[in-house]
């Protein structure tokens, strides 16, 4: 199948804070460059947007992408993907975000996972970015130096592409299947805050409603901005949306696995590409 016969290239993604999304959104305009054809965009991220099936078919691209949760994909995500998003001989590229920690296996999942899904995965990448928990990780990522390493994948992916060598058979590095990361504490001892949740300065909130609208979880109630009824799965949507600087974690396994982060993980990762 070569790439005339295909009609649209699909930016898929997952994307709480808009990583991803900028991310696989740059690889899709450099693909259309070369090939030539439309892009669209579709988002899983809110509660609403994941109340549908994304079916494709074998006349379409489709740049899949999600930020990497404790070395995998998003646990919360996994069954959505896994069920809910149909290849039927689409061709696809998987791309991971990381927060300049490791993408671990994140990549590989995705890539069996995908191919599982009935898609023919012909390029994988796993692309480092700002820390969401703290700027300061991985400050400035992806860098212009980075963006050309990634449109450089791109452009190999795209070519592939076009001239119908549409091979899945890649070498991915990691585990598959695999467990998830264990956060560390400065003390370098594992520390648990899965019930942690976003805290409000009272006297800042101005209950616009942006941290309940954008919670990918629904997990914020409209009523009431400082409640969180939901399950937080930490992306720190809330705190990076709130204009009046309002949402907060306090949590002390969090803030001492964040500084952890900070004190080993600042230097620049490097990331993986496979076409």
């Amino acid at each position: 199948m070569k790439g005339t016969q295909f009609k649209r290239i699909v930016v898929l993604y997952f994307s709480p804070t808009g990583n991803a999304r900028k991310v696989a959104t740059k690889i899709g305009e450099k693909i259309s460059q070369i090939l030539q054809l439309p892009v669209e965009h579709m988002s899983f991220t809110l509660p609403k947007e994941r109340e549908k099936e994304f079916v494709f078919g074998q006349d379409d691209i489709v740049i899949c992408t999600t930020p990497v949760y404790a070395g995998r994909l998003p646990n919360k995500m996994l069954p959505f993907i896994q069920e809910n998003i149909k290849g039927n001989g689409a061709v696809a590229i998987t791309v991971n975000v990381f927060g300049n920690r490791n993408y671990d296996n994140a990549p590989i999942e995705f890539y069996n996972e995908m191919k599982k899904n009935g898609f023919t995965v012909v390029a994988v990448a796993a692309v480092p970015t700002e820390h969401v928990f703290l700027e300061d990780i991985g400050h400035g990522r992806p860098s212009s130096q980075d963006m050309v390493v990634v449109l450089d994948f791109a452009e190999k992916a795209a070519r592939k592409i076009q001239e119908g060598n549409l091979s899945d058979e890649l070498s991915v590095p990691g585990s598959y299947p695999a467990p998830y990361y264990i956060p560390l504490g400065v003390d370098n001892q594992p520390v648990q805050f899965l019930k942690a949740k976003p805290e409000t300065h009272q006297e800042l909130c101005d209950s616009c409603g942006a941290c309940a609208r954008r919670c990918p979880m629904g997990a914020i109630s409209f009523e009431d901005m400082s409640l969180v009824p939901g399950i937080c799965i930490k992306c720190q949507t809330c705190v990076k949306i709130c204009h009046t600087k309002a949402k907060h974690f306090t949590d002390q396994a969090f803030l001492s696995h964040v500084q952890m982060l900070a004190n080993n993980y600042t230097r620049p990762a490097e990331g993986v590409f496979v076409v």
